[in-house]
């Protein structure tokens, strides 16, 4: 049930996203019950291919919590997370990912790749896939297209 809660909030920011002509993928970022980050995509806006929902919720909690470990905290995101941002998952140390939508051209959580797999790893997490998969595959399908109209 809070699965579904804060992922309507991550899906929220997917909206945004979109309303601003970005690809819309949103993120937020829980620590002991609460949201301390919500993001996403500004790729575009920012002229930055680092930009991703989840790069700029992770250095949103960082400073909320004070810390570059983000221990204890959950992860949601409407797709699945690409290789750099599951990178920076793995290093903030987080403690959960939830994702809506797989990702199959870029998705390093089991749709291209697994970076969770990978030898000598210096941490791992839970992640749940599928939360509000259909809301999340929908906005971003109806992006994609909007674009592809003449």
């Amino acid at each position: 049930m809070q699965d579904i809660i804060y992922m309507a909030e991550a899906l929220k920011q997917a909206q945004r996203a979109f309303e601003n002509n970005e690809v819309p993928i949103g993120c937020v970022i829980v620590h002991k019950g609460r949201i301390i980050a919500r993001a996403h995509n500004q790729v575009e806006t920012l002229k930055d291919p680092t930009a991703h929902a989840e790069m700029i919720a992770i250095t949103q909690a960082a400073s909320a919590i004070g810390s570059k470990w983000l221990q204890g905290v959950s992860v949601y995101v409407t797709i699945e997370p690409c290789q750099m941002c599951a990178g920076a998952l793995v290093l903030a140390r987080i403690k959960r990912l939830i994702y809506g939508a797989d990702d199959l051209k870029t998705g390093a959580f089991g749709s291209v790749c697994d970076i969770l797999k990978s030898k000598n790893l210096n941490h791992s997490f839970k992640v749940t896939r599928g939360i509000s998969c259909q809301e999340s595959s929908f906005i971003i399908s109806e992006f994609f297209k909007k674009k592809r109209q003449p």
